[in-house]
């Protein structure tokens, strides 16, 4: 038996705890700014390889991804005798891989191809897999950028075709911006809907802030008791650093920002909090208030809602409504059973009663991610719309 505690959360990681062969457990420990692999208490990795999630146990060792550099994963294995982690897959990327008796699945995305790549190993012999997937038709030009003190990873996406001559962008930020999940990785297929927002005209900058993983405990942990404030600081400092990195790309003055689920908070956060710098916000399905978000979730970053009431009121939206002074879009799934309809519904109750102009666009019989096709297409073109109809003209 082993307890693992930590005064913010112990975080979840794939594929362990488990046991090994030789009856000790497998599973992560936090030294050094890292999450590292341990078996029984002694790390199997070094410090600055930060493990992601453990995808089997094969032939005495432990396959698993990690990432040196946060835009990038890949595949290791490491003896379970000991040893340095060697490398299965190539260097840069985004990397993942499967465990299955004695083969092994490795899929891995890049920046210089569209779709995977996946190769099947047995017994020495390694087989490609080819793809079947339709060429999107889009023309990616991303320029990945690490950004002001913090080194803010991030990505600016542009026209095909914008030279350094062609004048300053309207800007789109298009973050995600909170636990568990990345924007800015190396890989193609990653950036399609953002680069199809910049062929409309705009310069489109997606930020990965403190929170989100890949760069270390403390990074991840610094949104601890409060959701909104690091979060959003990190989408002002990135686009103000991207300013200064770029000369002349971006127009500061039309400034909008979209997202969904945290990403969508983060977009209402933006125009509430910081009508100075944002200037229009698309939230698609927003997480509103914390009280009515997933316990399970909520609580490791939050607390309890009974205990920690001040942290609550911190992270939400609802005090803030009174305040809006920009376009909001809201967007909700009518049948979303992840961040419920009632967030969108309480938050524009709130603006109702401050007398707040706002748009809300119900989505009938949609989930969360809204899966549907035509729905999904005819959505980014409404959000196209908002956005034309909102940055038209420079604002003040």
């Amino acid at each position: 038996m082993r307890e693992l505690t930590d005064p913010d959360w112990v975080e979840l990681v794939g594929g362990v705890p488990r046991w090994l062969p030789d009856g000790r457990l497998l599973h992560t420990v936090d030294e050094e700014d890292t999450r590292r692999l341990a078996a029984d208490g002694v790390a199997l990795t070094p410090p600055g390889l930060q493990v992601r999630r453990v995808a089997g146990v094969q032939d005495g060792h432990v396959v698993f991804t990690a990432s040196r550099e946060p835009t990038a994963t890949e595949l290791y294995r490491v003896a379970l005798a000991g040893g340095d982690p060697e490398p299965l897959t190539a260097p840069g990327g985004m990397a993942d891989g499967a465990v299955g008796g004695p083969s092994l699945v490795t899929v891995r995305r890049s920046l210089e191809r569209s779709g995977p790549e996946v190769v099947v190993r047995r017994g020495g012999v390694a087989r490609a897999v080819a793809g079947a997937a339709l060429p999107h038709g889009l023309e990616l030009h991303v320029r990945l950028l690490e950004l002001g003190p913090r080194a803010l990873r991030a990505a600016l996406v542009l026209p095909a075709g914008h030279g350094p001559g062609d004048g300053p962008l309207p800007v789109l930020l298009d973050p995600y911006g909170g636990p568990h999940a990345q924007r800015v990785v190396q890989a193609a297929d990653a950036y399609l809907t953002s680069q199809w927002f910049a062929d409309q005209g705009f310069a489109v900058l997606v930020a990965d802030g403190r929170g989100t993983p890949a760069r270390g405990p403390a990074w991840e942990k610094a949104v601890a008791g409060d959701l909104a404030s690091a979060p959003l600081e990190d989408q002002v400092d990135a686009l103000h650093a991207a300013a200064e990195a770029v000369p002349g790309a971006l127009d500061l003055s039309r400034v909008a920002i979209r997202g969904w689920s945290f990403g969508g908070f983060l977009a209402a956060l933006a125009v509430l909090r910081r009508p100075d710098v944002f200037h229009a916000a698309i939230a698609g399905a927003p997480v509103t208030d914390w009280s009515l978000y997933d316990t399970h979730y909520t609580e490791r970053y939050l607390g309890t809602p009974q205990d920690d009431a001040a942290r609550y009121r911190r992270s939400s939206l609802l005090d803030d409504a009174a305040g809006l002074a920009r376009p909001l879009l809201l967007i909700h799934g009518l049948a979303d059973d992840n961040v419920v309809a009632a967030h969108t519904l309480r938050l524009s109750g709130a603006l109702l009663a401050a007398g707040r102009p706002h748009e809300v666009l119900p989505l009938s019989g949609v989930t969360h991610m809204t899966p549907q096709e035509v729905v999904a297409e005819n959505l980014l073109r409404l959000q196209l719309e908002f956005l034309r109809r909102h940055l038209e003209r420079p604002r003040t």
